[in-house]
């Protein structure tokens, strides 16, 4: 059996309409869902998922770069799509492909403009970036003035949309923290609001964000993670349904005596006669180094087996002592039985980090 027939990240389309329609029913009727597919859409397949998002009603997407975008567009997609971080050298097809800039500094503002008629654009609908406490990117709260009135000098460009992106909504701790970002989001959004002589879309919501602080909702919210199937907490993962799941098989079975080692460096030496099973499966397909040596476990025919040793390129072990299996019986490595957060047995990283390293090596398959 081919490699790619053995180890394949299946993509169940009805757990994501299940989250989707879970995200919905804590929104008010007429608030948008705006559906990022960025990253491969988390690891997935972004035209899959982004042409099904926007089947089941997803009024539009987000991407991180231009790229991404123009891919979408390729294949038929045609929502409004939000650009996160655009390059003003892909502007063209930024222009060309009807993607939306999010902006968030001046030097890209007047950059952006500069662009804009270089290529002879008309105007241009962007949605603006507003820092309310991520302090990753977007405009300060003391910097509104000065891009009104830089607004009002540059025609070409149009708000679309205003935005702010919350820091830690999925954390109990932070509550007093989300609602004042919250505050100060409100504070920009009435600034606009009053000055612009035309409408746009307001929306601070991410995935924790519309679980926990559903009356932040605005026009619209942007759900990632969360239509993937985990959240930032324990009580949204049991909410959602896991949408890929990573399979492969057993490729090989040895038992091993006690003394004997596994893998490089030999960072496993058995206690005790130990069985032994090779998945092909390694860090070039995504599964890091980080989760060898019993920091992770898979699923194999019901039973939880942890890796032993270190990852390889392109193999990993695991110990299936006291496990019913065989060469070529499937293995599940995370997915619906064996979630990301149970996969990751000492929570080395996050769900996010786990399934966008899935390297395109590994086929996609719809089921």
């Amino acid at each position: 059996m081919s490699k790619v027939l053995e180890t394949r990240l299946e993509i169940d389309l009805n757990a994501l309409e299940a989250n989707f329609k879970l995200l919905k029913s804590y929104l008010s009727p007429g608030t948008k869902m705006m559906g990022v597919v960025k990253a491969f859409a988390y690891g997935t397949d972004s035209i899959i998922i982004g042409k099904h998002l926007v089947k089941i009603g997803a009024q539009h997407l987000a991407v991180a770069y231009i790229e991404e975008g123009v891919r979408l567009r390729k294949a038929g997609v045609e929502v409004p799509i939000l650009v996160f971080y655009p390059q003003l050298e892909e502007i063209q097809n930024l222009v060309d492909y009807q993607l939306t800039p999010s902006v968030y500094t001046h030097r890209f503002l007047e950059g952006l403009c500069q662009e804009l008629t270089h290529h002879e654009v008309d105007a241009l609908g962007v949605h603006l970036k507003i820092n309310t406490g991520l302090n990753r990117l977007g405009f300060e709260l003391s910097e509104l003035d000065s891009i009104l009135t830089h607004l009002e000098s540059e025609k070409k460009i149009k708000v679309a949309g205003v935005f702010s992106h919350l820091a830690a909504s999925g954390n109990k701790n932070e509550v007093e923290f989300t609602k004042s970002q919250i505050a100060k989001f409100e504070e920009a959004r009435g600034f606009f609001k009053t000055h612009l002589e035309y409408s746009f879309e307001s929306h601070i919501c991410n995935s924790s964000g519309i679980l926990n602080f559903p009356e932040a909702e605005f026009d619209m919210v942007r759900a990632g993670i969360a239509l993937y199937g985990y959240g930032n907490n324990p009580e949204e993962h049991r909410l959602l349904k896991a949408v890929a799941s990573l399979k492969t098989v057993i490729a090989q079975l040895r038992t091993i005596q006690k003394g004997d080692s596994v893998g490089y460096e030999r960072k496993f030496k058995a206690e005790q006669t130990t069985k032994i099973a090779t998945l092909p499966l390694g860090y070039a397909d995504g599964i890091s180094r980080i989760f060898g040596n019993g920091k992770a476990q898979v699923l194999v025919n019901g039973k939880k087996a942890p890796i032993v040793g270190n990852v390889c390129m392109d193999t990993l072990m695991v110990d299936v002592t006291g496990i019913a299996c065989e060469e070529g019986d499937e293995v599940e490595v995370f997915g619906k039985n064996n979630t990301v957060v149970d996969f990751d047995l000492q929570q080395q990283t996050i769900p996010y980090e786990v399934i966008t390293r899935i390297s395109q090596r590994v086929t996609r398959v719809l089921v």
